[in-house]
């Protein structure tokens, strides 16, 4: 071996002959570590999860069965509760299918518009989320009442006031007022998913031969009605739950089940029992209608 080899050799054979270190293992944490961890996230959740629904809803329960299932069944035996029921169906059919139709109208419209004219939209359509149910009422007294301004400029054209400011306190009325806060919530859920929906698909379809209706029945509908079907339910559990603007239009003169738990739980009620059983109640049916859209949602992403 010549001296230039033994001195190769005794310095590793230059760069072909560098010792490979092993990297040095990387430190992770336990899983107790990490189940207190997430357990740590999750605390202010569960929290309010548990001060805001468990609690009360232990309560309402310990209530209804104070002497058994008897209240349950002053309930069902009540007949103003099965006309509560019809009213509060017709109410949140009428209100939550109109709410889907304009909000989806309002929805393809907004997702054809420049991102700046957009927001612009979206922040006026979204203001009717931060009012109460009472301001709203009292809003629309204004405007569609006996007094109100837009039902003074159709008394001009020859309309009865009266007669037009009775449809306000009507079920009608409580279904048109009800969805000035209805169809922001429509508007909220369709639009990501209509940003998101290629438009190059319609104008193939009409390319081929489709009409611009075709077109959206077998493309355009087919797609969103997963999140529209969610819309539709939470929509129909928001108006099916909600009394303020029905106490400040209607009073209790309609017959729907939150006016009917009010009038239980006011100054006159007595039956209280009987009316955690009608709150009970309440909670299963708006619950229902969450779940039916939450179903519906998780077979659209599938």
């Amino acid at each position: 071996m010549t001296a230039t080899a033994q001195r190769e050799d005794h310095n590793g054979g230059g760069s072909r002959a560098r010792v490979q270190r092993p990297d040095r293992p990387r430190l992770l944490p336990s899983s107790g570590i990490k189940r207190r961890f997430l357990l740590a996230l999750a605390g202010p959740g569960i929290l309010v999860f548990a001060f805001f629904f468990f609690i009360p809803i232990t309560f309402v329960v310990r209530d209804a069965l104070t002497d058994g299932l008897d209240a349950f069944r002053r309930v069902f035996q009540n007949p103003i509760f099965w006309s509560s029921l019809y009213g509060s169906a017709m109410l949140t059919l009428f209100s939550s299918v109109f709410s889907l139709l304009v909000g989806f109208a309002v929805a393809l419209h907004l997702s054809r518009l420049g991102p700046r004219l957009r927001s612009a939209l979206l922040f006026m359509i979204a203001l009717p989320l931060t009012f109460s149910g009472l301001i709203i009422a009292f809003g629309f007294i204004l405007t569609y009442g006996r007094a109100g301004f837009i039902t003074q400029l159709l008394a001009f054209a020859g309309l009865d006031p009266v007669m037009f400011s009775r449809l306000l306190y009507s079920p009608i009325g409580l279904g048109f007022a009800a969805s000035y806060y209805l169809i922001p919530r429509v508007v909220m859920l369709l639009l990501p998913v209509l940003l998101n929906f290629e438009g190059l698909q319609l104008t193939a379809a009409e390319s081929l031969g489709a009409t611009r209706r075709q077109a959206l029945l077998d493309i355009l509908i087919p797609q969103i009605l997963p999140t529209a079907v969610t819309a539709l339910c939470l929509v129909a559990a928001v108006v099916f739950g909600a009394y303020g603007t029905a106490l400040a239009l209607v009073g209790t003169r309609l017959n729907i089940l939150p006016l009917q738990l009010y009038s239980m739980i006011s100054e006159t009620g007595t039956d209280f029992p009987a009316a955690a059983a009608l709150a009970l109640v309440l909670t299963a049916i708006c619950s229902s209608i969450i779940a039916v859209g939450e179903i519906f949602a998780a077979r659209g992403e599938t």
